[in-house]
C-alpha cells in the first residue's frame, strides 16, 4: 500500500482538524504520488468569512493534522504550496500523535475561575498574545449582537446549526447542540427564533441572543490571540493547530471566539490591543463540564 493510500485510509483521523462552524472545508484529491488539498466552495463561509481568514486557517490546521498522522504511521511526508503533501527525505518531525488529535478539545460552556499558568504560555510558540477574559466581555457581547443582527451570517449560522439530533447531518457536520453545551430548551428557543428570523430580528432578537451570552467572559480567565506573522494563513493554521494540541496537553480546552473577530468594530479594538494582526481568538482554560466531540465526517 503506497503512502497515499495509507493516508487516504486514514482520513477519518484527519478530518478531526477543526474548522469554523465545523464546516470541514477540505477536499483532499489523492494521486499516484502526492495529495492536493482543494477547498470545498459548499464548505466555506462567504459572508461571515469573507476574507477567507477562517478558512485559510482551517486547512492548515487540516494539512497539519496529516502530517501528524503520516508521521505516526512511519510515512515520510512533508507539506508544499497549493497547500499539498508530497513524498519527504525524513518523517515530519513533530512531538504530537494521534492520540493528541483525538484527544483536542473545544469546551463551550462554563469554564473554572483562573488565568492560564505562566509556565503554559512559555510552552507554546511565538505569537500568542494573552488578553483577560473580563477585558474582552463588553466587546464580545458587541460582537455576538453584530453576528445575530446581520442577516446573511445569522443566516449562514443557522445552516451550520444541528440544534436535533432529527437533524439528517447531526453526526457529520456542522455544530450541535450538545457540542454547543445548550439545554433542549435553549437548543429549541435558538432554533425556533432562527428558523423565523425575518420576523425575530424585528423584534430584537440580536439583543436579545447576545444578552444570553454576557456573562460567558465574565470571570477571572483566560483569552489566547494568534497573531499573524506573515502572509501565509496555511502555515498560520498549522500553527493554530499546534497550539491547541499543546495547551491540550497541558489539560486544557479552548472555545473559539471568531465573532470578535469578524465583527469590524471589535476587530479593530483587539487588534490595537494586543498590537498585531489577531488571526484567532479562543477562551482557554478547564471547562466545568466535560465537552462533547463535535461531529466528523467519515
Amino acid at each position: 500500500m503506497s503512502w497515499v493510500q495509507q493516508l487516504r485510509a486514514n482520513e477519518a483521523i484527519c478530518n478531526r482538524a477543526p474548522s469554523a462552524h465545523n464546516t470541514q472545508p477540505w477536499r483532499p484529491e489523492y494521486h499516484a504520488d502526492r495529495i492536493v488539498i482543494d477547498v470545498d466552495a459548499a464548505r466555506s463561509l462567504p459572508d461571515s468569512d469573507p476574507t477567507g481568514r477562517d478558512l485559510a486557517l482551517g486547512i492548515g490546521a487540516f494539512v497539519e493534522t496529516c502530517l501528524i498522522v503520516s508521521a505516526e504511521l512511519g510515512l515520510s511526508v512533508a507539506a508544499a504550496p497549493g497547500p499539498q503533501l508530497i513524498p519527504a527525505a525524513n518523517r515530519y518531525r513533530t512531538p504530537f500523535t494521534i492520540a493528541d488529535v483525538e484527544a483536542r478539545r473545544v469546551a463551550r460552556g462554563p469554564y473554572e475561575p483562573g488565568y492560564v499558568d505562566a509556565d503554559v504560555i512559555a510552552d507554546l510558540e511565538p505569537g500568542i498574545a494573552h488578553v483577560p477574559t473580563r477585558d474582552l466581555a463588553p466587546d464580545l457581547e458587541v460582537a455576538d449582537r453584530w453576528m445575530f443582527g446581520t442577516p446573511p451570517v445569522a443566516v449562514e449560522l443557522r445552516d451550520w446549526l444541528r440544534l436535533s439530533p432529527r437533524h439528517p447531518r447531526y453526526h457529520l457536520d456542522g455544530l450541535t447542540d450538545r457540542a454547543l453545551a445548550l439545554s433542549r430548551s435553549e437548543a429549541w428557543a435558538l432554533s425556533a427564533a432562527l428558523r423565523a428570523y425575518r420576523v425575530t430580528r424585528r423584534l430584537g432578537l440580536a439583543a436579545l441572543l447576545a444578552a444570553s451570552g454576557r456573562g460567558l467572559l465574565r470571570y477571572d480567565g483566560s483569552v489566547l490571540v494568534l497573531l499573524a506573522d506573515g502572509d501565509d494563513r496555511i502555515a498560520a493554521g498549522r500553527r493554530l493547530l499546534r497550539t491547541w494540541l499543546t495547551l491540550a496537553r497541558h489539560g486544557l480546552a479552548v472555545h473559539p471566539l471568531s465573532q470578535l473577530l469578524d465583527c469590524p468594530a471589535t476587530a479593530a479594538r483587539l487588534a490595537e490591543r494586543v498590537g498585531g494582526q489577531p488571526l484567532a481568538v479562543f477562551r482557554v482554560g478547564h471547562p466545568l463540564a466535560e465537552p462533547v466531540r463535535s461531529a466528523r465526517r467519515m
